[in-house]
Order: C-alpha cells, then structure tokens, then sequence
C-alpha cells in the first residue's frame, strides 16, 4: 500500500470517527435548548392532541438514546427526516441551499488564495521597507474584524453610497436561469447566457469578498512571517551569492518551503468560512446552507439543525483531507515518514 493511500485511509477513518462524535453532540445539544420543538412548529393555537401527536411522531417522548438509536438508523439510509420549518425533506433542503453556499465559499478561498498569498510574497521581498508596512497594516485591518462586520461596511460603501454593486441576491430577477448544478455561475454558462453570467458575479463579488478578507490577511500574514525566517537559511544566501534573480529567489526557494507550513492555516481559514457564512449569507440575503440553518435553529427544527451541522462538519474535514494530501505531496519528508512506519 503507497503511503497516500495509507494517509488516506487513517484520515477517512479519523474523520468517520469525528462525524459520528459531532453527530452525538449536536443531537444533544439539540434536545436541551429550550422549548418544544413540535409546539413551535404547530404553532401557539394547535391543540394539545395535535402537539402530542407532532411528539409521538417525532419520537420526542422516547429515550434519548432511543431518539438516537432512530435517527442513526435513518441517516444510514440517506433520510435525515422531516423539516419542521419547511415541511419538507431535510435532505431536499440540503440540496437546494447547500449548492449557494459553497459557491460562495468556493469564490471567497480563490479570492484568499489569489490575493493572500502575493500579498504575503510582496511583504516578505520588501521585507522592513514601506511596502511591508503597509501590507501588513492593511492584512492585520482585515483579520481584526469579523467578516459579518466587513459584510455590512462593504454594502454601505459599494452598494448604499457610490451603488456599484448589487445589495442582495445571487441574480437579479429579470433573468431566468434553469436549475442544473445549483452553482448559478457554471449554469449560466451551460445555458449560454454570457449577460446572467455576468450578473451572478457582480452579485457574487461583495459578500465573497467580505467572507475572504480575514482569510486574505491571515493568508498573507503566514506566507510573510514563514518567507523572513526562510529568507535566513543558508540555500538562500547562497542563491543570492550566486546573482539568481531576485523574483526567482523568492517565488522559488523562499516562497515553496514557506507553503507548507502556511497550507495547513489556510485550509483551515477556508474550511471555517463555512461557519463564517452564517451572517454573511444575512447580511445580503444569501439563499444559502447556512442562512437556511440560522432560520432552522431559531425555530429549533432538530432534523434540520443536526443535518445542517453534520454537512457543515462532513465539508470542514473533506476540507481538512485534501488539505493534508497536498501536504504530502509538497513535503517529501512526509511522504518518507508514512513509507517507513
């Protein structure tokens, strides 16, 4: 067995012991926050008998292990039951709201990618110098403030004063774009329509950018910090020694060693926008997973929050493999590790 597959599957069996711990938990949770789930969701006018029929069928007046003995036993069959909230199936709304988040999620870790990490590489060539100063100024602004925070100042900026951007929504209502993948921006390109296609960026671009802005600072932070103190090994001096340019010197020898230790903080920053959307997808009226899930706690649909919960955690460990598969094959030290034990 090579050692990525070995890799992979201790990871896939961590993670399988993971979700079924973060399932135990929330299932808890879920029981004791106050109040009964089948009288909220019946309604302050329903009947007693209603209500108590609402509870037999949700199996409220079992055990608790009884409960989760039940809902275990759905969950392998693919049935995370009913939404209380939509009185549809969990996993239909699943389907529908999880596609909207990820593009966003999706949208916001190319942003973090793509600007963290030259910002960090520009900081750490003019390292001491007021380029660094100012990147770092400007990284430290966006890590200092959630991203609920940047949400609102970017729209009062870019949507309320100068109006460049749209203030909601994922496509304006004039268009009409059938349902394929649910990532409106790869279905406005399958129905050939370039001007829907444009419309779902300029509405994307805001709420990504809010949601990427810690992970740009952070990014860019790491990838600084890790590139000074390479920048201090002995290959470095001697490529500078040797007249290699100074461009090359640090997108090549600096900038690749200083990758892997940032890779690892950076799959985790974009894992976490995933819990960080929740107010984000508020804040612009997203129709997404986790504004679906802010509305389904508030009205405690227990189906529909450990459903939510549980895609949110099964995607912050796919995030976290692939993450730790990278690793590997960047750092052949790893690698080595894994074959010898």
């Amino acid at each position: 067995m090579s050692p990525l597959v070995r890799l992979l599957a201790k990871r896939l069996g961590t993670s399988v012991i993971v979700l079924i711990g973060v399932s135990l938990l929330i299932f808890a949770i879920a029981r004791v926050i106050p109040g009964d789930p089948a009288r909220i969701a019946l309604g302050p006018n329903a009947t007693a008998e209603a209500v108590v029929a609402l509870r037999d069928k949700l199996h409220l007046n079992d055990s608790f292990l009884a409960q989760y003995g039940y809902f275990i036993a759905d969950l392998l069959r693919g049935d995370l039951g009913l939404s209380l909230y939509t009185n549809r199936p969990v996993m239909a709304d699943i389907a529908q709201f999880l596609p909207a988040t990820l593009e966003l999620v999706i949208v916001s870790g190319i942003m973090m990618v793509a600007m963290g990490l030259p910002l960090g590489i520009l900081s750490a060539r003019h390292r001491g110098g007021w380029i660094d100063h100012t990147v770092r100024l400007v990284t430290l602004l966006g890590v200092s403030a959630p991203a609920f925070v940047w949400a609102v100042v970017l729209m009062l900026v870019f949507s309320y004063f100068i109006r460049i951007f749209p203030i909601a929504g994922r496509i304006s209502d004039s268009f009409s774009i059938q349902t394929v993948t649910g990532f409106l921006l790869i279905d406005t390109l399958i129905a050939g329509d370039f001007r829907a296609f444009g419309n779902t960026v300029w509405h994307i671009i805001l709420p990504a950018f809010a949601l990427a802005l810690s992970g740009i600072g952070q990014a860019a932070r790491l990838v600084r910090s890790n590139m000074v103190e390479t920048y201090d090994k002995p290959f470095i001096e001697m490529a500078q020694a040797y007249g290699f340019p100074e461009k090359r010197i640090a997108r090549r020898y600096a900038f690749r060693p200083s990758l892997i230790p940032s890779l690892t903080i950076i799959g985790l920053d974009f894992a976490a926008m995933l819990g960080s959307a929740f107010l984000v997808e508020a804040v612009y009226a997203w129709p997404g997973l986790s504004r679906y899930g802010v509305a389904v706690i508030l009205r405690k649909d227990l189906n529909a929050i450990v459903g939510t919960v549980l895609v949110i955690s099964a995607m912050f460990l796919i995030v976290n493999l692939i993450v730790d598969l990278l690793v590997s094959i960047i750092n052949p030290r790893i690698r080595l590790s894994q074959r010898a034990s």
